[in-house]
């Protein structure tokens, strides 16, 4: 192998580890913004159980009240 076969083997695993560490920078801001999705998500189960518990609980009175009219 040649000095000029070195060098260019040498230039392309410079550029293959700048990628991976790009695709490794990548990768965490992806996961970081899973993780927020999912965050949120558990969030908006929570307020959207809470809402129905609310609109059965209207529904439940409302009912109550028609019997007793």
């Amino acid at each position: 192998m040649d000095d000029a076969d070195l060098q260019l083997l040498t230039h392309k695993l410079e550029q293959l580890i700048q990628r991976i560490e790009q695709l490794k920078a990548q990768n965490g801001l992806l996961l970081a913004n899973e993780q927020a999705w999912r965050e949120e998500r558990a969030h908006l189960i929570e307020k959207n159980e809470l809402a129905r518990v609310k609109v059965e609980a209207m529904i439940s009175r409302l009912k109550a009240l028609e019997q007793d009219s």
